[in-house]
Formats: C-alpha cells, sequence, structure tokens
C-alpha cells in the first residue's frame, strides 16, 4: 500500500497504488478471514482499536461492513456523519485530521472529491481507507476481484467487460484492479461517457506489463464478446441526480440484458456492486438469474474489509 514519505504509516486509497503481492496479499487474507467467519474462529486481532468512519455520502454497505468486520476482528468503529462533526461547519480538513488522529487509529472516509480523502491522508496521523469517492472505489472492487476468484478459480487471463458510465469511480477501480490482476478488460461506453485519461493510461500502461490489454469501444456486443465477468453500474451516481434523465437516454444502449448476454462466455458472471436499478442499467432477468454473484458479491465487502483493516492496523501501535 502506499506509504506516505513522512511517516510509516500507511493508507489504502486506490488500487493503482498497490504492488501487485500486496493486492495478493489482501485476497489471501480476505479468503482465509471469510473461511475462519464461517467455521466460527474469528480472532480478536485488533481487540482495542478503534475506527472512525466519516461519511458524506450515505451509505447501505460500506458502513455496515466496516463496521460489523471492524467488531469481529475485536475492535470498534465510530459512525461520524459529516452533518454531526465540526467538518460539516467549516472545521479544516487539516484540522479534523489532525485531532481524529488522537482518537482512533484508522480513519476510513466515503466522500465526493476524491482530493478531499487525498488531503485526509496527508494530515492524518493514523491509516486512511477511501470507503468511496467520485474517482475511485477501491474497497469495492476489491471485493470483486475476491468473488471472482472464487468462482472462477483464478484471475490472471480472465475478461472482464464493463458496461455503461466509464467515467465512474466503479470503472476507474476495475481497470487497475484488473491490469494489477493480469485480467483482460474492455469497456462499452459512449462519448462523453469515457474513463478519466490518466487512470485509463496507467491501467493501459500496467497490462501490458502483463501481458494482457484493455479494450475500449462504443459497441456493447463487441466489448461484451467471450467475457468471463460482466460489471455494471448505476447510470446516475449520488451528486448526479440533476442529470438523470439525459443519462438515462445517452446510456440505453447500454443495458445489461438476457440478449446481449448470450455474446459472453456461457459460464459468465455478473456483478453490480449494488444498489441497482432494476430495469435501467440492468434487467431483472440477468440481475436475479443464475448467472449473478451480486449477494456474494455484496458479503464479500465484508471480508476484504476486514482484510484491509488487518492489513493496516495489525502491527500498529
Amino acid at each position: 500500500m502506499a506509504t506516505l514519505a513522512r511517516t510509516k504509516k500507511k493508507d489504502f486509497l486506490t488500487i493503482g497504488a498497490l504492488q501487485e503481492e500486496e493486492l495478493n496479499d489482501l485476497l489471501q487474507e480476505a479468503a482465509a478471514l471469510k473461511k475462519a467467519h464461517k467455521e466460527g474462529k474469528e480472532t480478536p486481532y485488533l481487540k482495542g482499536k478503534v475506527l472512525g468512519m466519516i461519511f458524506e455520502k450515505s451509505s447501505t454497505r460500506t458502513r455496515v461492513s466496516f463496521e460489523a468486520g471492524m467488531l469481529q476482528l475485536g475492535g470498534h468503529a465510530l459512525f461520524l456523519s459529516s452533518r454531526d462533526i465540526q467538518l460539516g461547519r467549516g472545521e479544516t480538513i487539516h484540522d479534523t485530521a489532525k485531532v481524529l488522529s488522537r482518537y482512533v487509529d484508522c480513519l476510513m472516509i466515503r466522500t465526493f472529491a476524491h482530493e478531499t480523502i487525498e488531503s485526509f491522508a496527508r494530515h492524518a496521523d493514523v491509516p486512511v481507507i477511501n470507503g468511496l469517492t467520485d474517482l475511485h472505489h477501491p474497497t469495492q472492487v476489491l471485493a470483486d476481484l475476491l468473488t471472482i476468484q472464487e468462482y472462477k478459480g483464478q484471475l490472471a487471463g480472465l475478461k472482464i467487460c464493463y458496461l455503461g458510465d466509464g467515467n465512474n469511480n466503479m470503472c476507474h477501480s476495475l481497470l487497475e484492479g484488473a491490469a494489477k490482476a493480469g485480467m483482460h478488460m474492455s469497456v462499452a461506453a459512449p462519448e462523453g461517457y469515457l474513463p478519466n485519461a490518466g487512470i485509463l493510461a496507467g491501467a493501459q500502461k500496467e497490462a501490458a506489463k502483463k501481458g494482457v490489454c484493455i479494450e475500449m469501444g462504443q459497441n456493447p456486443e463487441e466489448m461484451i464478446r467471450n467475457a468471463d465477468v460482466v460489471i455494471t453500474d448505476v447510470w446516475a451516481s449520488m451528486g448526479q441526480e440533476d442529470e438523470t434523465k439525459k443519462r438515462l437516454e445517452d446510456l440505453q444502449d447500454y443495458q445489461v440484458n438476457e440478449s446481449l448476454c448470450k455474446l459472453a462466455k456461457k459460464d459468465f458472471l455478473f456483478l453490480h456492486c449494488l444498489p441497482a436499478h432494476r430495469g435501467e442499467e440492468v434487467t431483472e432477468a440477468v440481475i436475479d438469474g443464475p448467472h449473478s454473484a451480486v449477494f456474494d458479491e455484496a458479503e464479500n465487502r465484508l471480508h476484504a474489509h476486514k482484510a484491509i483493516l488487518k492489513k493496516l492496523l495489525e502491527n500498529v501501535e
């Protein structure tokens, strides 16, 4: 995980900042923690540790999985809405980060601008975890990779197809994750919805090192062909509600439906980070069908987050 120069503490801000071995270690740790959980063999690795969770965006899975995960590891989690702390009344990120670092052992933040979490990481003296920003969603993608690995037995060499809004935090983190894991990835998105150019270029460079490719295209039929994994996300994310009508019109040809999925491999896996808008980005037949693993994927948020917390905090005094 990216280490800040002025301290020995580590943060989890993007998948791209991880070394390949760090990503593999996290996936192995998550799988081991999940196995222990299923067997009722929880270990209080983080006894006495406290996680502070700052939410500027609402959440179901992120809040519950981090809070439950911290408790299962023997620690405690504090929910901090931006409306309830001084950050929401104008206190600087610098001051908030410095003060909270005296109270908690780790901070998880779910916010809008990616610059916000980068600022927290610069000023906090404890590890900072990106629970979601408008640019990246690394904790979700770690759970996605864990799910794919469970179902397919591997990551390297598989093909992921993402359809819809490519300029999206899920698509960005998937690009980084696929490249890091040696997976091919295709993105089907119309003009005006292409991924961030810098993130795409970085992922393509990483993919080339692994001998895999990242493809961009506007034709969903071409991009989904022979895909092992099909992924989409809502077309209007939080903060984009005013654009909903236009987005529905622009992206209607990128709906994941039964007809389109016939072009993927016969044993394709469907993933969605949820919440889903059935009938918009995906049909009920697909998300509730035999290829869907969305609830296993949601469950894996718990174990992926536990792995991140354990790796960041286990050896911190």
